[in-house]
């Protein structure tokens, strides 16, 4: 079957020939739990496709598909947003972007993206006072360096890669962070490609994992991969040269203010790039894996590995090409399923049963309580978040009611979804009543057919959900809140 034409019902069902669907037979409690360490792995801008357990046929994911299939995978599975910055937000904070601090990419100038609150519990912090050792290794872009969303100021005792996310485009940068100090790569001066920044992280955050393997840790990993620009070293883009002979050369920055500054470099072969970049991501996911056991800590380490959101179209990147979304609908600054619905698989040796699935509904606001009940926490009040540690436990799972999304750029969107409805509002800037879309995800998973007219009630239900669940935000509002 051509993978277009897979769907998600087909994708778990061949999840579910390794293993089980729920874990009836494991009945472990949090009070029997030593508090894990825990590495949570987040792609930058990879699709829902763009594995190979997920249908992926242009190239392979050995590692992550080994990771998740040792694990469970999720299917219902949503990021915090559908651009970078406010995901991030929502992930840390255990808050939906209706209610989160950071609700967009807003840029400073020179370096650095609108800060955080140094006030706002974040989750990292809330280990700190565990006892955990926390660092960030990759992309950061919730305040730019020294200020108070610094990741130093978030609850990270170490971060080493890029503070700003607009850098973040660029694999042979001038210059990253390790805290408060700028290591400046000479090897990447000018036009230079000598210090890929994606190995340069990778290796700090293995090094963080062994000086710590006798602690308890909390290792956040935001890589930069598989986002524009389409760039790797030589020696991954000789394994993929010749195995995609239509690519269209992409003519990006190559000189001038935003070279290496946010702009996307050239890429004569992005469909080769593309899949090296991949490959590259996918064996820095087995390095990880692989340390954890050659340390003999694994079986203490929770693992989960998940995207920031949809796939993008930037710099030469063609996820249509790559059917990175299979039958989802939308990419990266859409809040249909393509921009928003992503892969998570959670490994936990003894822990989380192997070859399991969950069809829960979950989100990014769900990781804080998570963690918290993982680490034994009290987690704070008035998030959003629901801990799915009894799911991951094979225990009586309670469910969210609804999840909400909003986005501020492109006229302003907003999401819900309620069970299996999804309603959707477009170029609501200018119209806060803005006609709702509404589809039916467990008939017509490509949102395809808007069946608004025929449910009146879901429609009503989910426009009560938009307008409850958006607090106004003085530096991130919809274009009609500044007239009001």
């Amino acid at each position: 079957m051509n993978t277009a034409k897979k769907s998600l019902f087909t994708i778990c069902l061949a999840l579910a020939f390794y293993g089980c669907k729920t874990q009836k037979n494991i009945n472990k409690t949090t009070a029997a739990i030593t508090r894990p360490n825990i590495i949570y792995i987040l792609a930058d801008d990879l699709g829902f496709g763009d594995l190979s357990f997920t249908g992926q046929e242009k190239f392979s994911t050995p590692n992550i598909d080994k990771l998740t299939k040792d694990g469970m995978f999720f299917s219902q599975h949503y990021s915090g947003s559908t651009v970078c910055a406010p995901s991030r937000s929502s992930l840390i904070s255990g808050l939906h972007t209706g209610h989160t601090f950071i609700r967009g990419n807003k840029e400073v100038l020179p370096e650095g993206q609108y800060p955080m609150k140094t006030s706002l519990t974040t989750l990292p912090k809330l280990l700190q006072t565990a006892g955990y050792v926390t660092g960030a290794f990759g992309k950061w872009g919730l305040g730019y360096p020294g200020s108070e969303g610094d990741p130093n100021n978030q609850g990270f005792d170490e971060f080493y890669g890029y503070n700003c996310q607009r850098q973040g485009h660029n694999y042979y940068p001038y210059h990253l962070w390790h805290n408060q100090t700028k290591i400046v790569l000479d090897g990447n001066k000018e036009k230079q490609t000598n210090n890929y920044a994606p190995e340069l992280i990778h290796n700090e955050a293995l090094s963080f994992i062994e000086k710590n393997k006798d602690t308890t840790f909390f290792m956040y990993y935001p890589s930069v991969i598989p986002h524009a620009e389409l760039a790797a070293p030589e020696k991954y883009m000789a394994k993929f040269r010749g195995k995609f002979l239509t690519q269209k050369n992409y003519i990006g920055i190559d000189e001038g203010e935003r070279y290496k500054n946010g702009g996307y470099g050239s890429q004569k072969e992005p469909h080769t790039a593309f899949a090296a970049m991949m490959y590259i991501l996918d064996q820095q996911v087995g390095e990880i894996r692989k340390k954890v056991e050659e340390l003999g800590i694994a079986n203490n380490t929770l693992i989960i590995f998940t995207s920031d959101n949809g796939p993008h179209k930037e710099g030469g990147a063609d996820p249509t090409f790559f059917n990175s979304n299979g039958e989802l609908k939308g990419f990266k600054r859409d809040l249909y399923e393509g921009g928003i619905r992503v892969p998570m698989g959670a490994y936990w040796p003894g822990k989380i049963q192997a070859n399991s699935t969950s069809d829960h509904i979950s989100a990014f606001w769900d990781l804080l309580p998570t963690v918290c009940e993982i680490a034994q926490i009290k987690k704070p009040k008035n998030i959003d978040g629901i801990s799915f540690l009894p799911e991951l436990l094979g225990n009586s799972q309670k469910d969210h009611k609804y999840l909400y999304w909003e986005f501020h750029e492109f006229g302003g969107k907003q999401a819900v979804r309620l069970g299996d409805w999804k309603g959707v509002r477009l170029k609501m800037s200018d119209n806060k009543e803005a006609p709702i879309e509404l589809y039916n995800l467990k008939n017509d998973i490509g949102e395809q057919t808007n069946v608004a007219s025929e449910n009146p009630k879901i429609v009503a239900k989910i426009i009560g959900i938009m307008k409850n669940d958006h607090t106004p935000s003085r530096e991130f509002s919809f274009g009609y809140e500044k007239n009001n």
